[in-house]
């Protein structure tokens, strides 16, 4: 559980008090060394150390009160070793002057851009949950989960999508990946994801809602300039999904994805689509009708619905991802205790964060355990 606001702003205040009594001890220890020293040696000029570190992390006022103290307790030293008005003092009191201004400035001017740059990725992180909202935790019958993992460092959301949709008679959900990865696929992104939720909650079947995706995603790849890439080049593969709330089935239409996969059986069992269709984008050139592929998922079963930067995840010797053995180990979890365990797996098999956009959606329908659930289904 998140620490209230007043707690970590009163650490906040606790450690920069520290830092700060850090500072004045710097310039005390300096000073006084200073008076004890031969008068050949001359220490006052360190003094700069203590401006210099409270720049670190204080702002341009208290960098400038601390380079105003390391000034004034040069002025004490020339007084106790009675040197006050000789050249030597008098030089370095100026230079510390001015470099105690050019570090109030620098402060300011980082203050000023690192405003900038918070409200910057305001707007950012305001934009991208508006584009791609997190999905809710139940759905009818459904308890559900999703984690994303953007590749691209800063950021919420690169070439990889998910979206739900609730109908009148069940659950509608998308998974799919844009060709490429980071912010330059985000066009394409925010233009299915929006023609998903402007169609998917209709009661239109499901081979309609994925033809007018295909079209919307023809149309917008259309729009594109020669000088912003290659359209024949852009695609996306995705998983449209169809989960009626008074039928133990799973409705999907494949276009070139990964297939789920059903967890809670005897197996991991892969929902192939012996019609899958090809990737939305091309599905015109191949002028075939899209049909349902339809799959038995019963209660306490769990779904898992992948992008390919899961399962082409490489460790250090070149293996990928063993997504079917790895996932039945947690398989009777729920949904969000499912994807923590797997990300951690994840994360153990590549030694560290993925480097390619991840996006996965873990759905168990409400019911009894996984442990009295029939064999595996067939495909209708």
């Amino acid at each position: 559980m998140d620490a209230p606001e007043w707690f970590v702003g009163w650490r906040s205040w606790r450690s920069r008090a520290g830092l700060v009594a850090i500072a004045l001890a710097v310039m005390a220890v300096i000073a006084l060394a200073d008076v004890l020293s031969p008068p050949d040696v001359h220490l006052g000029p360190l003094l700069v150390v203590a401006p210099a570190f409270t720049a670190s992390f204080g702002g341009p006022r208290l960098t400038g009160f601390i380079g105003l103290l390391a000034v004034l307790t040069l002025v004490c030293i020339g007084l106790a070793r009675g040197v006050l008005g000789t050249e030597n003092l008098i030089v370095q009191i100026g230079s510390m002057v001015a470099l105690s201004a050019l570090l109030t400035v620098f402060c300011r001017l980082r203050e000023h851009h690192l405003g900038e740059l918070s409200r910057a990725r305001y707007v950012s992180e305001a934009t991208q949950r508006v584009l791609l909202p997190p999905i809710p935790e139940t759905a009818g019958p459904l308890r559900i989960a999703s984690w994303y993992h953007a590749a691209e460092a800063g950021t919420r959301i690169g070439g990889d999508l998910f979206a739900l949709a609730r109908t009148a008679t069940g659950t509608r959900l998308i998974i799919g990946d844009v060709r490429g990865k980071g912010l330059t696929t985000l066009d394409a992104t925010a233009m299915l994801l929006g023609a998903f939720r402007a169609a998917a909650h209709r009661e239109a079947p499901l081979p309609e809602l994925v033809s007018y995706l295909e079209g919307s995603v023809c149309w917008g790849l259309g729009q594109f300039t020669e000088a912003e890439g290659d359209v024949g080049e852009r695609f996306i593969t995705a998983v449209v999904v169809d989960i009626p709330d008074d039928e133990q089935v799973v409705h999907l239409i494949n276009c070139g994805h990964p297939p789920p996969l059903l967890l809670g059986r005897e197996h991991p069992t892969q929902l192939v689509d012996d019609q899958s269709s090809p990737p939305l984008g091309l599905g015109a050139l191949a002028n075939t009708p899209y049909e349902i592929a339809t799959f038995r998922f019963g209660p306490g079963e769990l779904l898992l619905l992948y992008t390919d930067g899961l399962i082409e995840s490489r460790d250090r010797t070149g293996a990928f991802y063993p997504l079917p053995e790895r996932a039945e180990r947690w398989s009777a979890a729920a949904p969000r205790l499912f994807l923590d365990a797997l990300r951690r797996d994840l994360e153990a098999h590549l030694d560290g964060p993925p480097e390619d956009d991840i996006a996965l959606i873990a759905l168990r329908r409400a019911g009894s355990t996984p442990g009295n659930n029939p064999g595996p289904g067939s495909n209708s």
